[in-house]
């Protein structure tokens, strides 16, 4: 019967130095790897023994260490076996909503390409490999991706792993990635869009997300009391969302934080119909029937299709009316912390993806600039031009100016 390598057995020996290999180190010369084998719990709380490979004879030291240092060696615990144990703790820290994009992320994608695979077996390329075969477009690949990404850090935390190999992978890249003023409609389309929405509830909910930046489920939530009218104010405290099983659920922002937005002229109309005859706790946006509006019934009662084909955008969303108000804030010379504020990023890194609109204002504010002085540059020419040709100030000689030069500045 086979029993464990001697001293002087070819596997104790490093074929690349000639010299003893530590204990409970050996060289696989079939596998022409530095072997490490451990004995630790197991997921069932019995004992395992762990056998793992490494090119370098580094390598197979420094994991030899931790282990021997007590480490915890749950490492050996499956990616589907650390989600089982650690899902709800990421299911209660999310919204309903993204929770079940994230659960999605592992069913469909995650689990069928990494699930068998042990927590410290898992690298980087090998996660850029199975998203190659992951199923849908950018946006479910990074909902996985993140999902993933969650999983690891829990493990990371709990000292399974050294680092998140998730974090290293760049993520796929989506239309909107490269800046959402390219999405955002124009003041023309605008008025298009509100004249072609049916009079109305829908009229009045669209123009509150084009002329607000609301998120819709912010939108949605408002309350008539939530409208300052004497002060121009509309504050934002609360969001509707779908639930885990669909119903829609009241929470506070996305952010977590409650925010004012103004209540511009343009919307002041659309919101004094819509409060008309309600009380202060009534939904300010409801819809025919007094029931909640959403997206989903929204589009479907304005025959959104049609309406974008109409103003030549077919690939308008809801959430592009968002992205419209930050544009014609930056358009209008606001600064980025006030956009930001009032949109109720979470960054200022978030509001900056809209700096292309700042260009526009910068570009018309130098030629503004460029015509005042190149005006100032013609009168200084024409009154040389007047001395010059026998004015009793003589050519060298700057004509007195009355009030000195504070009255230039």
């Amino acid at each position: 019967m086979a029993g464990r390598p001697g001293k002087d057995s070819p596997a104790r020996i490093d074929p690349r130095t000639g010299r003893p290999l530590p204990d409970g180190i050996r060289w696989r010369a079939d596998r022409q790897r530095y072997q490490i084998r451990v004995v630790g719990p197991s997921v069932d709380g019995g004992a395992v023994e762990r056998s793992r490979m490494f090119l370098t004879l580094a390598e197979a030291k420094r994991e030899l260490a931790k282990v021997v240092a007590g480490r915890n060696p749950n490492g050996s615990m499956t990616l589907e076996q650390w989600h089982e144990r650690y899902w709800a703790a990421i299911e209660s820290s999310v919204r309903p909503a993204t929770a079940r994009c994230y659960d999605v992320g592992w069913r469909l994608r995650v689990k069928p390409s990494l699930d068998r695979f042990r927590l410290d077996d898992i690298t980087s390329p090998m996660i850029e490999s199975a998203m190659v075969g992951w199923p849908g477009g950018s946006s479910a690949k990074n909902d996985a991706l993140a999902v993933l990404s969650r999983l690891l850090d829990g493990a990371r935390r709990s000292r399974f792993i050294d680092h998140n190999p998730a974090r290293e992978i760049r993520r796929p890249g989506t239309r909107e990635s490269g800046s959402p003023v390219s999405r955002a409609l124009t003041v023309d389309q605008v008025a298009m869009l509100l004249e072609r929405t049916p009079e109305g509830v829908y009229r009045r909910y669209v123009a509150a997300l084009v002329y607000t930046g609301m998120r819709a489920g912010e939108a949605t939530a408002l309350r008539v009391g939530d409208v300052d009218f004497e002060r121009g104010i509309i504050r934002v405290s609360r969001s509707l969302s779908p639930g885990k099983h669909g119903e829609l659920v009241e929470q506070s922002p996305k952010s977590h934080k409650s925010r004012e937005v103004p209540l511009i002229a343009a919307l002041r109309p659309y919101a004094e119909q819509a409060a008309r005859g309600k009380t202060l706790d009534e939904l300010l946006f409801a819809g025919p029937g007094g029931g909640r509006l959403t997206n989903h019934n929204v589009r479907r009662a304005v025959r959104w299709e049609a309406l974008r084909l109409a103003i030549g955008r077919s690939d308008l969303r809801m959430h592009d009316l968002r992205h419209t108000f930050a544009t014609l804030l930056f358009d209008a010379g606001a600064s980025a912390p006030d956009v930001q504020a009032t949109l109720g990023h979470s960054s200022l890194q978030v509001t900056e993806r809209y700096s292309r609109a700042r260009e526009g204002v910068a570009l018309r504010a130098g030629a503004v600039l460029d015509q005042a002085l190149s005006g100032a540059a013609g009168e200084r020419a024409e009154t040389t031009r007047r001395g010059s040709s026998g004015h009793r100030y003589g050519p060298r000689m700057a004509r007195p100016q009355r009030g000195g030069a504070r009255g230039n500045l």
